[in-house]
């Protein structure tokens, strides 16, 4: 069965999760790895394992997300972290409620699979900026949507703005007003692949930079 769906994976630096996680994407996803300016081999493992590599110059989870979803050719298109904390296969029934016409916007609620997966910073960073949304605008969901699957034209049509990490925070706010029905639910946190570091829950400063970022798009 080919591809439904393209499945966009922001990366920077992170060679030795793809081994891991690339050979365990399902085929209903075409894979389109985007290198964010990577020191390591994420292109040339991404290439070996079958993946289109998108190359995006311009620093910045937004930036990497934006260029993904502009290389994308499929009717529907979905986001994870490229560092081996998410399971590929629990995109599938995500995709599969879009797909159905049930909702417009799957998104995932991170469930650590250990103690220690998520930072108390990170943690609480992100829970601070969910339940402003909750409260502001209504938002119905409980994260930042670390994984999602949505319509890649209705995406578009949203025009998101930042290149940065405030990307999924403005997503969040513009989906919500635009009135789209959002399904969420829980997916596995499991610790990141072992020989990669996050650029935002791997220390405190960044951490703080990513609230930075999230509070731009808020004010």
């Amino acid at each position: 069965m080919p591809p439904v769906c393209d499945l966009v994976l922001p990366c920077k630096d992170e060679g030795p999760a793809l081994r891991g996680l690339l050979p365990l994407v399902p085929d209903t996803f075409a894979v389109i790895v985007v290198d964010n300016g990577s020191s390591d081999d994420t292109a040339t493992v991404a290439t070996d394992l079958g993946a289109e590599v998108v190359k995006e110059g311009v620093p910045g989870y937004g930036a990497a997300v934006h260029a993904g979803l502009l290389a994308a050719t499929h009717e529907y298109v979905a986001f994870m972290d490229g560092d081996g904390s998410f399971d590929p296969a629990e995109l599938l029934p995500m995709l599969e409620v879009v797909r159905s016409g049930e909702a417009d916007f799957a998104v995932g609620r991170r469930r650590p699979v250990s103690r220690g997966v998520w930072p108390w910073h990170a943690r609480a960073g992100n829970a601070l900026i969910v339940a402003w949304l909750r409260r502001r605008i209504a938002m119905p969901a409980h994260d930042i949507a670390p994984m999602r699957v949505c319509r890649r034209e209705d995406l578009l049509a949203l025009g998101v703005q930042d290149r940065r990490f405030g990307y999924p925070v403005e997503l969040l706010q513009k989906a919500t007003r635009a009135g789209w029905r959002f399904d969420e639910r829980d997916v596995s946190y499991h610790p990141r692949a072992e020989g990669t570091r996050s650029k935002v829950s791997g220390s405190v400063k960044g951490t703080f930079r990513t609230a930075r970022d999230f509070w731009k798009v808020l004010s």
